[in-house]
């Protein structure tokens, strides 16, 4: 099958190659999924489970992307809840090869059914911001009705999807990225948006989602109010405040998540913002920010519907 390979960090997105790779095995408990569309996300190959496997051993020429939809093709012993023909989509695991191949190995967990109404590039698209915003905001957050929520990077792939599910909860939003952010961070669902420039000025808020870290996340976390949670996906908070829950997690896959994501989508109560649609061929100009960006998610057409 063909898949992107990439053999070292230090060459990144520029060692990335259209290779040939041994069709998957399913493992027990596995399926085998036939990749229509991938996504990926542009800092994984400067993390350590990209190179390794959950021992610590290397595992390179290494296969990037963690989102996926497709069809399965193949169980393995034991696998139960998908069959063979059935629309899917779902996060791959961190240590293991990734997505942008024509077939992937998965535990079955990972994965959910893709209706038919949602098409692959948009369950693609979903995963890793759908279920990145839902355990922040829900499970780690507990972000209710009534507060005040200040979203980092709200016009981005996760913030913008954070932005729809707290508005939808009832939560008033406050979207934060630069001017040219405004529109996108406003179509999302943002009751308003502050400028990074302009941080000072926002006041205390009940909950802070920090999808950028840096200066930026700093600054918005001296703005969460005693009893406030500041919830962060790009580094644990430096220090702590009195008063104030820090929380810092790593998505984890749950098809019940990704149901009922996939379920407010059917809906119309959430989308994704995707930008270009890209073959294989050109995953690692996309990987790299040179190819076409469309103003959303870059997605990788593996295979058409």
């Amino acid at each position: 099958m063909k898949a992107i390979t990439v053999s070292d960090a230090a060459s990144g997105a520029a060692g990335m190659r259209l290779d040939e790779r041994p069709h998957p095995h399913a493992s027990e408990n596995d399926v085998i999924v036939r990749v229509h569309a991938a996504g990926f996300t542009p800092g994984e190959l400067s993390w350590p489970a990209t190179w390794t496997d959950r021992a610590g051993r290397d595992r390179t020429p290494t296969v990037p992307g963690h989102e996926l939809a497709g069809v399965v093709t193949g169980l393995g012993y034991g696998t139960t809840g998908l069959t063979v023909g059935q629309r899917v989509f779902g996060l791959a695991d961190w240590t293991c090869d990734g997505t942008l191949a024509e077939y992937f190995a998965v535990e079955a967990r990972n994965l959910a059914p893709l209706p038919a109404d949602v098409d692959f590039v948009t369950g693609a698209s979903l995963p890793i911001s759908g279920l990145t915003a839902w355990q922040g905001l829900f499970l780690h957050g507990g972000v209710q009705a009534g507060q005040t929520v200040l979203v980092t990077g709200a016009a981005g792939g996760v913030g913008s999807v954070v932005v729809q599910l707290a508005r939808a909860a009832g939560a008033r939003v406050i979207g934060v990225g630069r001017e040219g952010h405004r529109s996108r961070a406003e179509e999302a669902g943002a009751h308003a948006f502050a400028e990074v420039s302009d941080l000072a000025q926002v006041g205390e808020v009940d909950a802070v989602f920090d999808v950028l870290g840096g200066e930026v996340g700093s600054q918005a976390a001296a703005l969460v109010r005693e009893g406030g949670t500041l919830i962060s996906i790009a580094a644990p908070p430096e220090g702590s405040r009195v008063g104030v829950r820090s929380v810092f997690f790593v998505v984890e896959p749950s098809r019940a998540e990704l149901v009922e994501l996939v379920g407010r989508v059917r809906r119309g109560e959430l989308r994704t913002f995707v930008g270009a649609e890209v073959p294989l061929s050109e995953a690692p100009a996309a990987f790299s920010g040179s190819g076409p960006r469309g103003g959303g998610k870059t997605i990788v057409r593996v295979a058409e519907d």
